[in-house]
């Protein structure tokens, strides 16, 4: 058995079912044994980028490891945007690339990155973007790396890990296979850490200091869901979500108060300011839910913290307490101390009744689509179990203010690192690890336009992501942060071509509309096609979603 097989049989056997990734001279031993394997299907994609999105898709609601692969040098150079987006967001991804053989470095060898004689560094890349990068010297570590790396993926907060195979190494036999031990424990916070958390906590669970539950995603990669329902409706607590735990606890729950920021529901964020007792579960405190990293948002409040990451705890406000660990033991044990120390219930009439951004919008404006009524037509059509992904731009705002899910439905924007196309792409693998779940993708045409000939492998392997693009033929949000810094904007426009036609040369299904009647009917009958489909909305891009824009 050579690396290449190793590699493959590895990955079968830890449930890895697709990886994506690129053609090249350096790696091309390797489709080959990806070709003969009965339980793994690979995705070849159009660019090396939208690879390590899909991957980083594949991983984002699974339990699995996202894959993605390219040759060396440049094609391994086009995997950084989404190892970014995986190690920003905790997503458990593995990357692997060629690499200059041993006899061949330092000459400039084609792909060339070792560092050596003006060539790039690859390896220093590799290590400052990941959890952890290795090059395989010796066929008989292929195992044991490949243990190493997935294990380190997994284990504390996740995220990616990268293997350089050097072109010699990649076809070299190993002396012998042994299946890998993938067994990564949770992490627990000390029991008297725990202790006097919860202590601490349920001294100032009152009703005069407004207690408020912040959810993360941190709960969501905990699955923290069943634990979560259960503090909110026995203790009930007000809630807010961030960006990236919209519509992880459905929000007609009647202690949700929506989404907390600079772009956030009214309610949460009134509540907000008059809460004294935060509960922050999972919870990073990004720039947008933080109106901008404001240092007295915190001023008067007790902040308890509960993340899996120690360098994520006070590193923007202070805490009264803290914890180290998993979302969901945490959680667990603090209502277990909560029923066995027989802490009240909040009152009824605590939460704001008007919580959300919930008015009825206009049709048109401008004679276009309302794009915030775009996004409640979305929300009304969305079947139960689906995933929205957003990505970059003013759409993400309008998703997050007006979509309103319920129905085990959750949406996802591109996170803090925040590139353009990110979810274009991601959300391909996204549906390909959830194949029993309708997956959205809700895009602006400046994002579609970075990355949309993925169409093509949406296609190729008949994955039925439905693309709603919210044409407004301009980089709508900048335009805003420009005309409030400095009153004008220059170089905003966009040239969209025909995505009706352009979806049609791709083998797939597309629509233009410009009203109500036409999106639902586009909608529906995409849904039913079950098959890549993309809409073409024409939306007003001279409003601007519910959002602050600081000055510089």
């Amino acid at each position: 058995m050579d690396v290449n097989q190793t590699i493959v049989k590895v990955l079968e056997e830890i449930g890895v079912d697709y990886v994506f990734g690129g053609s090249g001279q350096v790696n091309a031993s390797m489709l080959l044994a990806l070709n003969k394997s009965e339980k793994i299907k690979t995705v070849i994609i159009q660019n090396e980028q939208a690879a390590s999105f899909m991957a980083a898709g594949y991983a984002m609601f699974s339990k699995k490891l996202g894959v993605c692969f390219a040759t060396g040098g440049p094609g391994a150079f086009n995997l950084f945007s989404g190892l970014a987006v995986a190690y920003s967001d905790s997503i458990p991804m593995l990357a692997i690339t060629g690499y200059t053989s041993q006899r061949m470095r330092g000459k400039g060898a084609l792909n060339e990155s070792t560092g050596l004689s003006r060539t790039p560094d690859s390896q220093a890349m590799f290590a400052a973007t990941t959890k952890k990068s290795v090059i395989l010297e010796d066929a008989k570590y292929a195992v044991s790396t490949l243990e190493e790396l997935i294990y380190t993926a997994f284990e504390g907060r996740p995220g990616p890990v990268h293997l350089h195979i050097p072109k010699d190494v990649t076809i070299a036999e190993i002396p012998f296979y042994r299946s890998v031990n993938i067994e990564v424990p949770k992490i627990f916070a000390p029991a008297a850490q725990v202790d006097e958390f919860n202590k601490k906590f349920a001294e100032n669970f009152t009703a005069d200091k407004k207690p408020l539950l912040m959810v993360g995603y941190g709960c969501v990669r905990s699955d923290s869901k069943n634990i979560l329902e259960k503090l909110i409706n026995t203790w009930k607590i007000p809630f807010v979500s961030t960006m990236d735990a919209k519509g992880y606890i459905p929000e007609d729950n009647p202690y949700s108060m929506g989404i907390v920021g600079t772009s956030g529901d009214v309610g949460a964020n009134e509540y907000f300011k008059n809460a004294q007792t935060i509960l922050a579960v999972g919870n990073s405190f990004a720039e947008n839910a933080t109106f901008g990293f404001n240092a007295k948002l915190f001023d008067g409040k007790k902040l308890f913290h509960i993340n899996i990451d120690r360098h994520e705890i006070d590193k923007v406000y202070a805490t009264e307490a803290r914890l180290v660990s998993d979302a969901t033991p945490a959680l667990e044990n603090l209502v277990a101390y909560l029923e066995k120390n027989n802490v009240a219930a909040l009152p009824e009439n605590l939460a704001i009744v008007n919580k959300h951004h919930a008015e009825i919008l206009p049709e048109f404006s401008n004679g276009k689509l309302h794009p915030g009524y775009l996004v409640q037509l979305i929300s009304k059509n969305l079947p139960a179990n689906s995933i929205i992904m957003g990505d970059a731009g003013a759409h993400m705002l309008w998703l997050s203010a007006y979509l309103n899910l319920n129905k085990n439905q959750i949406y996802q924007n591109p996170g803090s690192f925040g590139p353009m196309a990110s979810h274009v792409n991601g959300s391909i693998g996204v549906k390909c690890a959830n194949t029993d779940k309708t997956v959205v993708c809700a895009c602006g045409d400046g994002d579609y336009l970075m990355a949309g000939f993925e169409l093509l492998t949406c296609v190729k392997e008949n994955v039925p992501v439905i693309y709603v693009i919210f044409n407004n033929a301009e980089f709508n949000v900048i335009k805003k942060f420009l005309l409030a810094n400095f009153g004008e904007h220059a170089f905003m426009g966009i040239k969209n071509p025909d995505y009706v036609k352009y979806a049609e040369a791709c083998g797939a299904k597309g629509w233009q509309v410009k009203n109500a009647a036409e999106f639902e009917a586009a909608f529906a009958e995409a849904l039913k096609l079950q098959k890549p489909c993309i809409i073409d909305a024409i939306i007003d891009g001279d409003i601007y979603p519910p959002m602050s824009i600081s000055k510089v």
